[in-house]
């Protein structure tokens, strides 16, 4: 039995957006795993531990960064280069404020420039890994660890590499459930205090 056109052409949209939706939601993982493995885009690996190998030779890593448009907090590296051997494990800092009379959480990506050394710069452990929250008034210093791969120098195009800059770029995100309860529990609280005092 033939289906109406009406029908026939209802159905292929429904089938085309379908297929649409699932490949935009399939390719976020697909490319971040393509990134992780082949270090394009300048993203970085993890490790649990640092490097058991650690070159004569060192490398120049730079410390960079942003924000959003919309993130209100001011965040920045604590330095702005470090000298470290090839596998040594390194660690830098960066603060984070939040100046607004609000609770903020954030979420940072990261990027590694130029894009061949992101293959081979690793982290150990990282502010980045998970979501961050500020208190109004709040400022905090982060943490990140992290070596060169020392198989850098044996890359056709990385091992002429001298300067590494890691940057970081903080996105404003909504808050854990149970903290957007209590600043939504202490906004109306205010409110309160504010009538009282009126009348």
């Amino acid at each position: 039995m033939a289906m109406d056109p009406k029908t026939k052409t209802l159905v292929q949209t429904v089938g085309v957006v379908t297929l649409m939706g699932a490949l935009a939601w399939a390719s976020v993982p697909f490319y971040d795993w393509f990134c992780r493995v082949t270090g394009f885009g300048g993203v970085t690996n993890t490790a649990e531990a640092g490097s058991d190998v650690i070159l004569d030779r060192t490398i120049k890593v730079r410390f960079d960064a942003s924000l959003d448009r919309d993130m209100p907090w001011d965040f920045k590296p604590m330095q702005r280069e470090m000298e470290v051997r090839i596998g040594e494990t390194g660690l830098a800092f960066y603060e984070a404020y939040n100046p607004t009379d609000r609770p903020v959480a954030g979420t940072a990506s990261y990027n590694v420039a130029p894009y061949d050394a992101g293959g081979f710069f690793t982290k150990i452990d990282c502010f980045c890994f998970e979501e961050q929250v500020l208190q109004p008034g709040e400022r905090v210093t982060m943490p990140v660890s992290f070596f060169v791969d020392p198989e850098i120098v044996d890359d056709r195009d990385a091992k002429y590499i001298k300067v590494i800059t890691l940057g970081y770029t903080f996105y404003e995100t909504e808050l854990p459930e149970e903290l957007a309860a209590l600043a939504g529990e202490a906004s109306v609280d205010l409110t309160d205090v504010g009538a009282t005092e009126r009348n």
